[in-house]
């Protein structure tokens, strides 16, 4: 893929000795361009010069905060700015749930822990810090008027679309919410907001986890947004191996399911309206495996 000249302009400007022998574009994300130089250096600049700036400076406040907290692998900065931050490649692949599922159990259970561990220590810096260093609201924050704006969408744009079984099974996810005014409250945490496989990088040679990147949605809200993502992309199953190492997981299960019960139908409004494909082929190979709202929560 052809490389934005001015990308190219800006790297030789702050780097000016640096050889570049290869280079490539990792063009997954929605926020930032993402160029890796040498298979040594990744190269993030943001997409927007207004809101996707203020997302960029919220990202990297929040990496050097959560380092001081978090034993995982986070990116580490030789440069950053406003409109562009160097850090060092973490080498590794995105973690799959075949990847963990393939597993011996007790070699799953290590990897479940080493999740447990990073998201309660990112969870649980404390609010006083957050606040000393102005981190903004999560990007992903929803509101109830917003779920609920969603139900209307999703019955006016794709109940016509879905067979009747598809519809009753969604009435009754929304019925929570629907039903009481306080089901998604929460305590505000310093949450990820976008705990995706490709942000989870993993040695498969290893079997362990070198480190967690990209935090553009990263900011104060729900960490069950963060359970969600963890349900959507590895099943309820895996996140419940979690629990031992974090039983905070299980008071915010029923709005995690909600949450991650909702992201196909955000996917299929948004390809729907876009008539782009790409949103409702993007997360393809998520676990479908989740509990309905109110059920007890196996814990492993």
């Amino acid at each position: 893929m052809e490389i934005n000249p001015l990308h190219l302009q800006k790297i030789k400007k702050v780097f000016p000795k640096l050889v570049i022998s290869t280079i490539r574009a990792n063009t997954d994300g929605l926020i930032n361009d993402v160029l890796i130089v040498n298979e040594n250096l990744v190269f993030r600049l943001p997409r927007n010069s207004d809101w996707g700036v203020k997302l960029f400076t919220n990202e990297i406040k929040i990496i050097e905060l959560a380092r001081k907290y978090v034993e995982i692998q986070l990116p580490r900065f030789e440069y950053k700015s406003d409109d562009l931050a160097v850090y060092q490649y973490i080498k590794g692949d995105a973690l799959r749930r075949e990847d963990i599922f393939k597993l011996p159990e007790n070699e799953q259970d290590k990897i479940a822990e080493h999740l447990a561990d990073f998201l309660k220590q990112f969870h649980e810096i404390p609010q006083v810090e957050l606040k000393q260093n102005q981190i903004a609201p999560s990007d992903v924050n929803r509101s109830r008027e917003v779920w609920l704006k969603l139900f209307e969408d999703v019955e006016s744009e794709l109940f016509s679309l879905m067979m009747p079984h598809v519809r009753e099974s969604v009435r009754e996810h929304f019925a929570p919410i629907l039903a009481d005014e306080s089901f998604m409250d929460y305590e505000p945490k310093l949450m990820n907001g976008d705990l995706v496989p490709y942000h989870i990088i993993y040695d498969r040679e290893q079997r362990k986890i070198n480190g967690i990147i990209d935090f553009g949605t990263a900011g104060i809200g729900d960490a069950a947004a963060d359970f969600a993502c963890l349900i959507y992309n590895y099943g309820e199953t895996f996140l419940a191996k979690m629990v031992k190492s974090y039983p905070e997981i299980e008071n915010a299960i029923d709005r995690a399911r909600f949450w991650a019960g909702t992201l196909p139908l955000q996917w299929a409004l948004s390809g729907l309206r876009t008539k782009n494909y790409w949103w409702n082929l993007v997360h393809l190979g998520g676990a479908r495996d989740a509990m309905p709202i109110g059920e007890s929560f196996a814990k492993k």
